[in-house]
């Protein structure tokens, strides 16, 4: 550990005190000088990463009822919360889909049915592919299955500018396709557990896709043609081939289709299935268990169930836990009244036009998490965003949304997600061939995230 994050271990709480004390003699409650130390210090230690993040999320559930802000029974209750559930079930669905190998098999026949000699039809295939899963399992396990593929085409070509396009569109696509479904990355979960926290209603996984799902239609095809312009290929590459299938990944996929089927028809059309048997107390979480439940009973190849204990445990539980800290962290507001002191505090700065408001946060928020945790920094904006949005009288979503999308649209450095790192990793390109495309596609990507829901809202 480096020196200055070792002394950020201390600098934090020392500081996170200050702006407390400060705060209290402001004239400001003691509720609210305690709860914003807790989010200072909390969030120096998300940001810097000075102390491992699952372990700088147990600061408030410690100090938040240590102070007085909340009981330990609203601050433990995080961990119970269904949209945390829902989560779990989901890393558990695609632990088994990826255990199944069936991910590999519907990348490499998106690839197959789209790609052509030409260098923009091959990066958009291999950008459609890796979308489509990254919406429904890890991004990082997305670009893993992928990549060894993609740079055996990207070094056949003997083209670097081509390579280049090849592997930034890789990484750039999980990042994008993971904004299309609400289990399709960890910020997206977080919009998803504050909103409900404010709202008092879930938000479900169809509102979110019709939100997410044009945001990566419209994203993917101007994300290939910015990449591969100019570039033309001397010869015709070799596509990866596509075996017989497999018992396992029939099985597995026979299992995500019932459950991506139960997910979206949940409340819709006309009440959806929950209405039409009577299972009204259903929610996406109990589903997602289901879907892990069948993963673990299914019997696959070689006469053992598609998903084992031994795959299973091996989810991000770390995750599991930061989330865990971002809702606690959002009763602390509520309760202490920050809230309401963010909301009034900052309203004044919300007097642009809204189009120009949300195209000021996406493009914020893009670049903050260049350097950031693009989770940690979701959870430390959505409960601030949801605030003002209530103070303002507009409608939650409507900001944090966009927000939170652009937490994952982080296309310059290597550091800024997991798929930008793995590329990188691969020796192919340098941190200046991912800075020099990825600020124009961090502002083309502000641009498309605000118009999408400017126009469907």
């Amino acid at each position: 550990m480096s020196f200055n994050k070792q002394s950020l271990i201390w600098l934090a709480p020392l500081i996170a005190f200050c702006i407390g004390f400060l705060t209290a003699e402001l004239g400001q409650p003691k509720e609210i000088a305690i709860t914003l130390a807790i989010t200072v210090w909390v969030g120096l230690w998300w940001v810097t990463e000075a102390v491992p993040i699952p372990f700088a999320s147990l600061v408030p559930f410690v100090f938040l009822p240590a102070f007085g802000v909340i009981d330990f029974k609203e601050a433990s209750s995080a961990f119970g919360s269904h949209v945390i559930i829902l989560l779990m079930g989901a890393f558990l669905l695609a632990k088994g889909l990826e255990s199944s190998g069936v991910h590999k098999r519907i990348a490499f026949n998106i690839i197959n049915a789209i790609g052509g000699t030409s260098a923009f039809r091959i990066v958009f295939a291999f950008m459609v592919a890796s979308s489509v899963l990254s919406m429904w399992i890890s991004n990082t396990a997305t670009v893993l299955a992928l990549i060894p593929v993609a740079t055996a085409i990207a070094l056949s070509a003997n083209n670097r500018d081509f390579a280049v396009a090849l592997l930034l569109g890789l990484a750039f696509s999980a990042s994008i396709g993971g904004v299309g479904t609400l289990i399709g990355t960890p910020p997206n979960v977080i919009f998803a557990s504050v909103y409900e926290s404010y709202a008092g209603n879930e938000f479900g996984f169809v509102h979110w896709m019709k939100y997410g799902v044009p945001i990566v239609i419209v994203t993917i095809p101007v994300v290939a043609l910015y990449l591969s312009r100019g570039i033309t290929l001397n010869h015709k590459l070799e596509l990866p081939e596509v075996g017989e299938w497999r018992t396992s990944e029939r099985r597995a996929l026979i299992v995500f289709l019932v459950i991506a089927l139960l997910w979206i028809f949940r409340k819709h059309p006309f009440g959806g299935w929950s209405e039409l048997t009577g299972m009204t107390l259903v929610g996406d979480a109990t589903i997602a268990l289901f879907g892990a439940m069948l993963m673990a009973i299914v019997i696959g190849d070689d006469n053992k169930p598609i998903l084992n204990w031994q795959q299973a445990k091996t989810i991000p539980w770390d995750m599991l836990i930061l989330f865990s800290s971002g809702i606690c962290l959002a009763k602390g507001f509520a309760a202490s009244g920050l809230s309401e002191l963010i909301g009034s505090q900052l309203s004044s700065a919300f007097a642009l036009p809204l189009f120009f408001l949300l195209l000021a946060l996406c493009l914020s928020l893009s670049f903050l998490t260049e350097v950031t945790s693009n989770t940690a920094t979701a959870t430390l904006f959505m409960p601030i965003l949801a605030s003002v949005a209530i103070e303002k009288g507009i409608p939650m979503e409507l900001i944090m949304i966009p927000a939170v999308i652009s937490c994952s649209f982080a296309f310059c450095l290597p550091v800024a997600t997991a798929p930008n790192s793995i590329v990188f990793a691969s020796g192919q390109l340098t941190i200046s061939d991912m800075a020099k495309k990825g600020v124009g596609l961090n502002i083309i990507g502000a641009v498309i995230v605000s118009t999408v829901v400017y126009v469907i809202h």
